[in-house]
């Protein structure tokens, strides 16, 4: 299964953005989602994720309030709305099969990311 990021971009701060996560087949609608992020010279570092059924949201301390994670299975596609944008979101922005581990080291296949830079 492939997991293909998009809709990243340049923005200021406090603009909005929503990142799009398309799969390429209709299993990942039983698999909880996530989105991670790395910013330069930073591991890469939990975001955002959500149950298969959509509802069940879990953030981080840092996007909590800010950040809205869904998706819609018929599409098998998950998305990010990112809200009230800081300078310290610039990051590339990785979607996966969310497995319960906030640690990055414990996924083996990330897909290509999609860079979301905002500036100040």
């Amino acid at each position: 299964v492939q997991l293909q990021a998009s809709g990243g971009g340049l923005v200021q701060a406090g603009d909005s953005l929503t990142l799009s996560c398309a799969a390429s087949d209709h299993i990942v609608s039983d698999w909880a989602m996530a989105w991670f992020r790395q910013a330069p010279g930073k591991d890469r570092e939990f975001v955002a994720a959500v149950t298969y059924t959509g509802r069940d949201t879990y953030y981080s301390d840092a996007v909590k309030g800010r950040f809205t994670i869904s998706r819609d299975n018929a599409k098998i596609t998950s998305y990010l709305q990112m809200n009230s944008l800081k300078p310290e979101d610039t990051a590339v922005y990785y979607c996966v099969k969310f497995d319960g581990s906030h640690y990055p080291y414990n996924y083996d296949y990330w897909g290509q990311g999609t860079q979301v830079t905002v500036s100040s």
